[in-house]
């Protein structure tokens, strides 16, 4: 099984911010490996782990801020797409379709 982590903390003051990197530590320290920026995920072995693993992140949930917690099966993360490519910029740096009044 696969716990993954998903969280949205904010980094206004300097609280927040201090907040925030304690519980990305946390997360990494625990095991949970970095899917996308503020998405991670760790693997356990069978649901009496997943239940321990979301009663910690409970635990070490900043006061502020949101975190959501899915678990899937290994047969449901392995059917994951990762879909990355170039980024493109159609921004059009002439003056072709410039009309003056």
């Amino acid at each position: 099984m696969r716990v993954i982590v998903f969280f949205d903390l904010p980094t206004e003051t300097g609280e927040d911010k201090r907040n925030y990197r304690k519980f990305r530590k946390y997360l990494i320290k625990s095991g949970f490996m970095m899917l996308q920026e503020s998405v991670y995920a760790k693997l356990a072995l069978n649901y009496t782990q997943v239940d321990q693993v979301i009663t910690e992140v409970k635990k070490s949930k900043p006061p502020k801020g949101s975190v959501q917690i899915l678990s899937v099966t290994e047969k449901q993360f392995s059917k994951m797409e990762h879909i990355s490519g170039k980024s493109s910029t159609n921004i059009i740096n002439t003056d072709e379709r410039l009309l003056i009044l």
